[in-house]
């Protein structure tokens, strides 16, 4: 993530976004305007219009929480499942998810890129910060108390928790969350495999969200430019490059001369 982001309890007054209007380039910054006027040249028009294309399909609305996930190649398809989806932000729940995730990172490398991920000692934790930023907590769950994801208003901002590919989700979690939800089963198997059933929840939520609200993506205008700047430095390291270059000039010219 480079672009400077907002502390992770503050209490949201409108849809929770992540990101201030401000990139650090040592002891200067510049905003999401500055980084797209000199960052956007050095990329193909082909790719500029992706970029944008994607930003206006982002939300933050709705989340992908996973808990306690050992198959990195299950963590790897739900995070590129929630890349092609919209969703933005996805989060990692393990007793050692810093070191497992680092070491495995190999695994979701092109779909991470542009995800934003933040990673989780336990599932407390993280649900009393998504719930600070608006979210109602969500856990896939087979039991008698679980609600159908097709009876689910999706236009509630949302986070999906999917959990433990043998052992489903934690009593902890379960717990903890404001609801739990399934998908309803038509053959003999009671279950999908996790990635599986992560794909089936976020794509029902996304086209739920459309029907209710004409799109998937609600970033305003301002949090647009925001992301794609994110993305536009996210692109290489030359972006990178060119945005602190940049930053040293601006120092350059406010310098009085003697």
């Amino acid at each position: 993530m480079k672009m400077e982001r907002k502390s992770g309890m503050e209490v949201p007054s409108k849809l929770w976004f992540p990101y201030l209007d401000r990139f650090r380039c040592g002891s200067e910054y510049l905003s999401s305007r500055e980084v797209i006027e000199v960052v956007e040249p050095i990329l193909m028009e082909e790719r500029k219009e992706r970029l944008k294309r994607v930003v206006r399909n982002r939300s933050y609305s709705v989340c992908l929480v996973v808990e306690g996930l050992s198959d990195f190649g299950n963590v790897s398809a739900t995070f590129r499942s929630a890349d092609a989806l919209g969703l933005q932000s996805v989060h990692v729940v393990s007793c050692d998810s810093s070191k497992r995730y680092r070491e495995n990172r190999h695994v979701s490398m092109g779909a991470e890129k542009w995800l934003d991920i933040e990673l989780w000692n336990s599932p407390k934790v993280c649900f009393q910060v998504l719930k600070s930023r608006g979210y109602q907590i969500a856990t896939t769950h087979v039991g008698m108390d679980a609600v159908s994801i097709y009876d689910m208003d999706w236009s509630r901002p949302t986070a999906i928790v999917v959990g433990n590919e043998n052992r489903g989700i934690s009593d902890e979690a379960l717990e903890l969350s404001d609801l739990h939800c399934s998908i309803p089963m038509k053959g003999m198997v009671d279950s999908f495999n996790v990635s599986v059933a992560a794909g089936i929840v976020m794509h029902h939520a996304v086209c739920d969200r459309t029907t209710r609200l004409g799109c998937h993506g609600d970033l305003n205008e301002e949090e647009s430019q925001i992301l794609l700047a994110e993305f536009l430095l996210r692109h290489n390291n030359s972006a990178i490059s060119i945005a602190n270059e940049h930053a040293k000039r601006k120092v350059t010219v406010r310098r009085p001369k003697l």
